[in-house]
């Protein structure tokens, strides 16, 4: 069940439409369509000596969201309705949050129309959002941080003995691994962190589950930012379509160096379920401290 509608206008401002008590907002939410699995384009050949045809590719298309708004004195009729071409501005992108009984998600549209009925006894609205990006993401996000030092110092502690060694401080582990469990019911990209405790070499991330891998040369490195992947340096990595890129981030400036990867690397997708990766350093002494940021990502509400 839909409890609210958070919308944020393009100045940050929001306003909060809650369906079960709508005089806070004067504005009565009657129907919202669009909230569904976006619809599918998809693509066959077909071919002179085969039945039927054959699948060449698949895409969602954009998103339109519809809502119906009734309007209540707020303090007047006509305020209410003048509050909706503040927070729906035609051609400006909008963030509407929809919070339901298990799930709370946001997605960005571009206002396509306002048409309020004003003439009529009961003067209503209808509003029309353009999404290009179809997908729900969940509000805030989801990370996970995995290094070759697994961290194991607890308080308090007390080491008596002067010459045993009683407390471990980290546990230093050959196959380091992450383990991401994914719910999102749409595969979707990720914001990869290298975070370097040492130099490290080059740099190998491999995704276990599907076998694919994404490598990193650090002397091309080297020769595009005229020093190797060292300690203090950071390597980002977006696999988000649309937004891939890879850079190096040192002493507070990013470099482009989507150059020095292998051509063959992968971009690595999250699917539904449980996703693993690990990573391999040409310094098997070396140590980084790798971190995947990302977000849910669901076809309907």
């Amino acid at each position: 069940m839909i409890k609210s509608l958070t919308v944020t206008n393009p100045k940050g401002e929001t306003l909060k439409l809650e369906l079960a008590n709508p005089d806070p907002s004067g504005l009565i939410v009657q129907k919202i369509e669009g909230l569904g699995p976006p619809q599918a384009n998809i693509n066959t050949t077909e071919l002179a000596t085969l039945d039927g045809s054959l699948f060449a590719s698949s895409r969602s298309t954009n998103r339109n969201i519809v809502i119906n708004l009734a309007f209540l004195f707020a303090p007047t009729i006509e305020d209410a309705r003048q509050k909706t071409y503040k927070f729906f501005p035609i051609k400006k992108p909008i963030t509407i949050e929809i919070e339901t009984d298990n799930r709370q998600a946001t997605i960005t549209g571009y206002v396509e129309s306002n048409t309020p009925d004003i003439f009529s006894q009961a003067e209503a609205t209808q509003i029309s959002l353009v999404c290009p990006d179809p997908y729900f993401y969940e509000v805030g996000g989801s990370e996970k941080v995995y290094t070759k030092v697994q961290p194991n110092f607890e308080f308090p502690f007390s080491n008596e003995s002067l010459t045993q060694n009683l407390i471990e401080f980290g546990i230093i582990t050959e196959d380091p691994r992450a383990i991401l469990n994914y719910i999102g019911d749409v595969d979707t990209g990720t914001l990869i962190t290298i975070h370097a405790l040492t130099a490290p070499g080059d740099i190998t991330l491999y995704n276990v589950d599907t076998r694919g891998s994404f490598k990193i040369f650090d002397d091309r490195i080297k020769t595009i930012t005229g020093a190797s992947f060292g300690a203090g340096d950071d390597i980002l990595i977006s696999t988000i379509k649309g937004e891939k890129y890879v850079r190096l981030l040192r002493d507070g400036v990013e470099t482009n160096i989507i150059s020095a990867i292998d051509l063959s690397s992968d971009w690595f997708q999250l699917s539904n379920g449980i996703n693993t990766f690990s990573f391999v350093t040409k310094e098997k002494e070396a140590n980084i401290a790798v971190t995947f940021t990302y977000k849910n990502a669901f076809g309907g509400i």
